[in-house]
């Protein structure tokens, strides 16, 4: 089988001013607007997109500490997964409420990747800093509290990730997809709607390690490794390969259908949106990137945009 083409589209930029590192876009569909998250610049950022474009000024929330993923609230509102637990904001820059404190030590770790699933819980999964150690967890927030979904301590042996990520599930809800991003790999998963219970894991697809002395603007050849993803209305898997400008769109089967150039060298997220669903958005990276790499790629950390065939899948909201 030979490897698909590299397709190259046309980007648009829709920020021109570069966060850190954006992640966990959302596409609000009432507000016709573009959500997503500046883990370091510790920040919460919005805007009205129409076609390709920004309408009007990119709106920020400043944070006290970095938030690692975000999701809508049934109602209204935002829930956040922030360094030290989860939070429930009913207004733009309201009011956090507190739905459960960060159960791991906030010194060394903070939460990652995460969404809601289509029953309304929220998931969010954690790394360690400085990525040396594999305690990532996957956690579900319902109801009841709290929950260790997958990795962690079990019968005396560690079974987490170095860096939670890629969370997403199948249009019929029974896999859920799991990417350990320093492994290189991205993992499936039988998904029990009912339970949230995640059963016979295996790799989903599996990625090259990035080769010894590899830079970036050296002639080693690299594809990337796994960041955030988002899944189509066909089921197929968009993974944004990080220092590999490119995404991945993987088929039910793990297979590569296309290899999608990305306009930056570090790609961390796709989501779907606009009233078609067809519009693709991709949050990047500029954080601990070389002078060189950011002088050639100065839109690094902006959103981007640009459209595809297939449409997406609406966003799932949080049920208080």
């Amino acid at each position: 089988m030979h490897a698909p083409a590299l397709l190259t589209p046309s980007w648009t930029a829709i920020t021109t001013e570069p966060d850190g590192l954006s992640e966990s876009p959302f596409w609000h569909p009432e507000e016709q607007r573009l959500y997503w998250v500046d883990i370091p610049g510790r920040r919460i950022a919005r805007v009205a997109v129409d076609g390709l474009q920004a309408k009007g000024p990119v709106e920020y929330w400043p944070l006290t500490q970095e938030p690692g993923c975000i999701a809508p609230v049934q109602g209204g509102g935002l829930v956040m997964a922030l360094r030290d637990g989860i939070y429930l904001a009913r207004d733009w820059l309201g009011d956090l409420q507190p739905l459960a404190p960060a159960p791991y030590d906030t010194t060394r770790l903070r939460f990652n990747d995460g969404k809601c699933d289509a029953q309304g819980r929220f998931w969010a999964g954690s790394l360690v800093e400085p990525k040396d150690q594999a305690l990532g967890v996957l956690y579900m927030l319902d109801g009841q509290g709290l929950h260790a979904m997958m990795g962690g301590e079990k019968d005396g042996t560690n079974h987490g990730v170095v860096t939670a990520n890629g969370l997403a599930w199948s249009p019929d809800g029974r896999t859920a997809y799991w990417a350990d991003t320093a492994a290189h790999q991205v993992r499936a998963f039988d998904f029990d709607a009912a339970s949230g219970q995640l059963s016979a894991g295996r790799v989903f697809h599996p990625m090259t390690p990035k080769p010894a002395g590899w830079i970036w603007g050296n002639d080693i050849p690299y594809g990337g490794r796994p960041d955030g993803a988002a899944v189509d209305s066909e089921g197929c898997y968009w993974s944004a390969q990080y220092e590999g400008q490119r995404l991945l769109r993987l088929s039910p089967n793990g297979e590569v259908l296309a290899e999608v150039a990305s306009p930056v060298p570090c790609p961390t997220m796709p989501c779907f949106g606009g009233p078609d669903l067809k519009t693709l958005f991709i949050t990047t990276s500029r954080q601990g990137r070389s002078p060189q790499e950011l002088a050639q790629y100065p839109g690094a950390g902006c959103v981007f945009a640009t459209r595809v065939a297939v449409a997406g899948l609406p966003v799932n909201v949080y049920r208080t």
